[in-house]
């Protein structure tokens, strides 16, 4: 018996390498869903971890620091605020390069 594929479709899934249960400190969404100002998730809507391992949206930080109250302190632990690694993405199990908006 032989089959002939006319039509083939390829799917993929995609998600941070972080655990499932955290969320964004600030927005509270889970970081495989965007944060609230952005459609799409993805590398559109990164993800920013501190030295002090707490991890939020990059847009919320933003915003989040752009406040005169925030004095650019963690909001979960209120120690100053240094980006340390970025965070990894994976694909269908195997991790690609790391992301920086830079390169």
């Amino acid at each position: 018996m032989k089959v002939h594929i006319e039509n083939w479709q390829g799917v993929a899934a995609w998600h941070w390498d972080v655990p499932d249960e955290e969320v964004c400190g600030i927005c509270r969404a889970n970081f495989d869903n965007t944060c609230p100002g952005c459609k799409y998730p993805g590398d559109g809507c990164p993800l920013l971890v501190g030295t002090c391992s707490h991890s939020f949206h990059e847009h919320c930080l933003v915003k989040w620091v752009m406040l005169e109250t925030s004095r650019g302190l963690c909001p979960m632990c209120r120690q100053p605020f240094v980006e340390g690694e970025r965070t990894r993405v994976l694909r269908q199990g195997r991790d690609l390069d790391l992301l920086d908006s830079d390169e």
